[in-house]
């Protein structure tokens, strides 16, 4: 009698199943991976990974050389360039010429931390207005879901740079296009991850306020609402400290905030002030990233135990 595939023992027939099955996950995996290098070799191409440029000898003469051993010494002939002399015996006099300009870049620093949080807040009441009709689970049609998604890719697919350039052509230099580019940028970026917070909730509550004859604002508003704010919060204040990164950057096309100062240490060459400026956003950006990461981690654990 000849064993057929609807004859075979069980155990034949699970090991003929997942011997069958290791051979397909062996050809994906193989495929998958001969497609990745392909796509990495071409994406070094195209970006001139492999790129023959020619340096200049210890002893004057020229050579062709790979790009990236080449321009590694420059990088840090640049990074030594922006290193301060401090002698031991004159510290407070050569500190205090580094930071020469303290006081106009303490208060573009707090121009730049008022950037973000206003950015931030706006960016927050449009996101969270959008997420709900931006997830599958609570849109009312889907008209108001395509529109919405739509929205908020091109919201936060367009780089906060690009907004502001184009808000600085409306409303001129200054603060005001910063706040609204980075506003724009966060409102896309939050709304796509409050929207997929949104789909990950628990529905009964909401079933519950509409079979009480609740409107589709009184299911958002008690029945999804409380389930998704502690990872709402989260999320803002995540979302804080990149504006703040962000609005230190919006400045040099003329936003406001630390970024025109770099620009003009740039143009002007002036090395050890973007070093002074760098140490400015560092040390700020870690004050903020500290507080917002206890506080997040309080919200989070405050919600788990609710």
């Amino acid at each position: 009698m000849t064993l057929t595939a609807d004859t075979l023992p069980p155990i034949a027939a699970f090991d003929r199943d997942f011997a069958l099955q290791r051979r397909r996950a062996r050809i994906g995996w193989a495929v998958g991976s001969m497609l990745f290098f392909a796509a990495f070799l071409l994406s070094a191409q195209l970006s001139d990974f492999f790129k023959v440029t020619q340096v200049t000898l210890p002893d004057g003469t020229r050579a062709d050389r790979w790009i990236v051993p080449a321009g590694i010494p420059r990088l840090g002939e640049y990074v030594a360039k922006t290193i301060p002399t401090l002698r031991l015996d004159s510290f407070w006099a050569d500190f205090g010429e580094w930071f020469w300009r303290w006081k106009i870049w303490l208060r573009l620093l707090v121009e730049t931390v008022l950037i973000a949080f206003m950015a931030t807040s706006l960016g927050v009441i449009g996101g969270f207005a959008l997420s709900f009709p931006a997830a599958r689970n609570l849109a009312p049609n889907t008209w108001v879901l395509w529109f919405s998604r739509r929205y908020l890719e091109i919201a936060r697919t367009v780089p906060d740079l690009v907004w502001a350039l184009i808000f600085v052509f409306c409303f001129s230099v200054g603060p005001l296009a910063g706040v609204l580019a980075i506003a724009v940028h966060a409102t896309g970026a939050l709304g796509k991850l409050y929207s997929e917070v949104n789909e990950n909730i628990d529905m009964r509550p909401l079933e519950g306020v509409k079979a009480a004859g609740g409107s589709w604002f009184d299911q958002i508003r008690y029945g999804a609402v409380p389930q998704v704010l502690p990872n709402i919060i989260s999320y803002t204040l995540l979302r804080f400290e990149i504006n703040v990164r962000s609005s230190s950057i919006i400045g040099y096309v003329g936003a406001g905030g630390l970024g025109q100062e770099f620009r003009e240490a740039m143009s002007l060459q002036e090395y050890t002030d973007l070093s002074a400026l760098f140490l400015i956003i560092f040390l700020t950006v870690i004050a903020i990233d500290y507080g917002s990461e206890k506080l997040r981690h309080r919200i989070i654990d405050m919600g788990q135990s609710a």
